[in-house]
């Protein structure tokens, strides 16, 4: 069985444009202030909901009060159907989102490297007044995938020696956007040995100012 965040994960499924869909909710202590998504890497390349900076992005949410889902997409563990070269995944994430939140309820999507790609276009296809409230993305697929233009409050983390998508990628997209950048330096795609680093950044960006 796979790893649960902390004992108080709930493992469950909801119904998916291909079938199921393995969900893991976690809910804080208090009154939620809102619904986060975390969506995984790349399945082909062994993403899963628990993947290390998925986990990591998601107990950060937590902490910061908001109810986090990971799900994994059609064909990843117990969830139902196969790849879909990202348009289905990008379909189980609204249908993730669609089955969560309740009405008017502050949405947050994030996600990590190739679920970064599926955040931000799941983002982009909601309705005007559905849009989440925050976007966050670390390590975005910008490379492989052609990210829409996001809102330029959007969290966006990249490793300085990312292996995998290059830090040049990413500034390339975020350029045209005027859209800020945050680098942290000599770290790789898959944060080794800085998931603590990582947690602190989107702690900080996405706590609440009042």
């Amino acid at each position: 069985m796979a790893p649960l965040m902390n004992s108080q994960t709930q493992k469950t499924s909801c119904p998916g444009p291909a079938g199921a869909l393995e969900c893991a909710l976690d809910a804080p202590a208090g009154a939620p202030v809102g619904l986060a998504v975390v969506c995984h890497p790349h399945p082909l390349f062994g993403g899963t909901m628990d993947n290390k900076v998925v986990q990591t992005v998601a107990r950060a949410l937590l902490a910061l009060g908001w109810s986090t889902v990971r799900f994994n997409f059609r064909g990843v563990g117990q969830s139902a159907g196969s790849w879909d070269d990202g348009r289905g995944e990008v379909e189980d994430a609204l249908a993730v989102v669609a089955q969560h939140r309740v009405p008017d309820q502050p949405l947050l999507l994030a996600g990590f490297s190739f679920g970064g790609y599926v955040a931000a276009e799941a983002a982009s296809r909601l309705p005007e007044a559905e849009r989440p409230q925050r976007l966050l993305l670390v390590g975005p697929s910008t490379e492989k995938q052609q990210l829409p233009v996001v809102p330029e409050d959007t969290v966006v983390i990249h490793g300085e020696s990312d292996e995998v998508v290059p830090l040049s990628a990413t500034l390339a997209w975020a350029q045209p956007q005027l859209l800020s950048v945050i680098v942290l330096p000599g770290v790789g795609h898959f944060f080794h040995g800085q998931l603590g680093w990582l947690k602190r950044v989107v702690t900080q960006q996405l706590q609440p100012r009042g």
